[in-house]
């Protein structure tokens, strides 16, 4: 684009033209100093960087190491052992719980057997307590009725003997 806009060679504008360029270029123009800093960055990074990174991995290999030959199967048995004698112990507590289920649930059935029992009796009871009181209905009706008749009989020989005292 320049050499197009650019006036034709030997004018005296020319050397102002190339310190204007120059002036931008050294004003303006970051990207070489940018690309300079980030390389120098980047070589910094990785020289110091990289061989700390490389120690971190090598104590990494030797810890997964070191857990994988003594601490996982140490991990491994210990787990074993306290497993086995946690199942044995939960096996334990189920069977006495099982067992306290069945008493719990044989209580319950003597009770409600009982309470049964108990509502029967009072069933019975209460069916008798009724047919005495029918009976004793039956009694009282019949001792009333009797009771009627002889008042009626007593009432008519009332009516009897006051007829004869009224003809006076």
């Amino acid at each position: 684009d320049r050499r197009r806009d650019a006036p034709a060679a030997g004018s005296p504008i020319q050397p102002i033209i190339k310190d204007v360029g120059e002036i931008y270029s050294r004003l303006l123009d970051h990207r070489p100093v940018i690309q300079g800093e980030i390389r120098y960055f980047v070589k910094e990074f990785e020289e110091k960087r990289g061989l700390r990174e490389l120690r971190v991995l090598e104590n990494l290999k030797s810890t997964i190491f070191e857990t994988n030959d003594r601490v996982l199967p140490k991990c491994e048995q210990a787990m074993r052992d306290n497993l086995n004698e946690t199942l044995r112990r939960l096996r334990a507590a189920n069977d006495t719980m099982h067992r306290l289920q069945e008493k719990e649930y044989e209580a319950r059935k003597l009770q409600a057997d009982r309470v049964m029992a108990r509502e029967e009796k009072c069933v019975a009871h209460w069916e008798e307590f009724m047919k005495d009181q029918q009976n004793k209905r039956a009694e009282v009706d019949e001792e009333h009725r009797k009771a009627m008749e002889r008042l009626k009989e007593q009432y008519s020989e009332m009516e009897k003997e006051l007829a004869k005292y009224a003809s006076f």
